[in-house]
Order: C-alpha cells, then structure tokens, then sequence
C-alpha cells in the first residue's frame, strides 16, 4: 500500500459537518491541527470557518488539503456516494470513517480503500458529541495499526482513543455492543427512577446513590468476562435462581406500585430460561450462555 514516508500530522480533513462532524472538526481546531473542512450544505461550514477551520469548495479539494481524512456521514452509502467519485485522490492517506454502520460495511470500505492505495481505519464515537475533545470521550479504531500508530496523537485530540485490532469490523461490533451496554444500563435506571418516583423520592437524590453503587455494578465486569471465557460460573456473586427471585419480587413491586414491568420483565424471561437451561444453581454470569444460545437457533 502507497503511504508517505513522513506525513504531515499538522493537517486534517473532515467530511460530514452534521452534530458529530462539527464536533470532530471543533476538537481538531482547539488541539492546533489545521482542519479542513466540507459539507453538502455550505452553511453548516460558516462556524467552524469562523473559529479558524478552512473551507473546502469541493469533495477532492478536502481529499488532497490534509493526509488525514475523517468522514463522519449518515450512513456508508452516502460515504461510498461522496468518497467514490474521488477516490483516486485517496492514494497514500489515511482514511478514518466515524460513520455508524455494520462490521461487513466496514470491512467492504476498507477494502475499496485499500483499493486505491489508502490506509484505512473504521471507528466509532462512543461517548456522544458532549464529551467530544475531553480525555473522558471514548473513541474506538479498528484497522491499520501503522496508520493509527501514525496519527494517534491527532486522534487524541478528540478523547480517549482505543485501537482494537487489524480487523476493520471490530469497531462496528464494539459500537454496537456497547450502545447495548449503555441502553441495558440506562433501561436499568430509568426504571429505578420510575419506581423510586412513585415513592415521592427526589430523582437526583436517587440517582447520587445510584453512582456510588455503580463500582460495584462495574467491577463486576472483568470478572464475569473471565468467567463466560472459562465457563465456569461460581456462585460468589448469586446463582440465577437466587437472581431469579430478586427479580420477580422486582416486578411484584413495579406492578404494586403501578409502573410498567418490561424492563424486570426481561430480566425474568432471560433468568427462567438461562434456569431452564441448566443454570439454576450457576453464578449470575451463566445467563451470557442462554443468551448466546438464541443466536444460533434463529
């Protein structure tokens, strides 16, 4: 593949100036990268002109102003649809696609990138545009580990950025299972504050309390790992039977006090079956079993 020996690292492109994009191109600026920019719609480029980005009249002009270019569009089609025209000009750059989409999309593009000579890494915004350009903001990469050896300093600048492996498809199966992690955990939460609501208790009083049970709820996570790689589920953290009824006198008492039981509802449904599975007196972590089971029965 055609790289440049010595790349200029002051530079980036970015494609796509939607909430997202504005925030990447806003985050290169403030870390001193002379960040080029282009949007369908002009408009959308006049801010981030005005705190010192420079426009770009065209698609291929943005390609070739940076060797760092980073797209961040609605879906890959409309990459593939903006991008092809000009990918000849891709030639010894880098490409970073920030756009959401499936493993086998990501793998197709990097292909068609390394088609034309140029060096690819998928990725994904995992910490919303709030966080964007803050150490907490997690950004994850998948693909040429020499090119996200070569421009992590400037991927940096937008947060805590984690390179997962060679495989493209890795950061799309991260950035799913972790929107997975993050809306188990805010149904979760949404239904405490419904519940804890019906008891007159003030929701910001709840949720102080619900943070400082969260190390515990997270320190869970490295060891339950271990133990669906293993598996071997002992009980130190509650069988699913123990778990089983923890979580029906949950719904009793969502019912009682009138709110909704989907949540506690799955919860069950996944607990009875990981017990009819054979986990009953299993550790909690067994249910990733029952779970992975239905994947390949459907």
């Amino acid at each position: 593949m055609s790289r440049n020996e010595n790349p200029d690292q002051s530079a980036v492109s970015v494609i796509g100036l939607g909430q997202m994009g504005t925030r990447l191109a806003q985050a290169f600026l403030a870390a001193g990268y002379t960040t080029t920019v282009w949007n369908r719609s002009t408009a959308k480029s006049d801010a981030l002109v005005a705190q010192g980005a420079l426009r770009a009249a065209t698609v291929q002009a943005a390609v070739t102003a940076s060797p760092l270019v980073v797209v961040c569009l609605p879906d890959y089609p409309t990459v593939q649809g903006v991008l092809g025209p000009v990918a000849e000009n891709l030639r010894g750059r880098t490409l970073v696609n920030l756009t959401s989409g499936t493993p086998q999309e990501a793998a197709d593009a990097a292909d068609r990138a390394a088609g034309h000579g140029a060096a690819y890494l998928d990725g994904a915004a995992m910490s919303g545009t709030r966080l964007v350009g803050r150490p907490e903001a997690l950004f994850v990469f998948s693909g040429s580990r020499d090119a996200f050896d070569t421009y992590e300093p400037v991927l940096r600048s937008l947060g805590n950025s984690v390179h997962l492996g060679a495989d493209p498809a890795l950061a799309p199966v991260y950035d799913t299972a972790l929107f997975g992690l993050a809306w188990g955990t805010l149904a979760g939460f949404y239904h405490s504050l419904a519940l804890v609501g019906s008891a007159g208790v003030d929701p910001a009083a709840f949720a102080t309390v619900a943070t400082a049970h969260m190390p515990f709820i997270t320190s869970l996570l490295t060891e339950h790992a271990r133990q669906a790689q293993s598996g071997v589920f002992p009980d130190d953290d509650g069988t699913v039977e123990v778990h089983r009824a923890a979580i029906a006198h949950l719904a009793h008492t969502s019912a009682t006090h009138g709110i909704r039981t989907e949540v506690p509802g799955l919860f069950r449904s996944l607990l009875e079956q990981a017990a009819a599975d054979g986990h009953g007196a299993s550790g909690i972590a067994s249910v990733v079993e029952t779970i992975a089971k239905g994947a390949h029965n459907e």
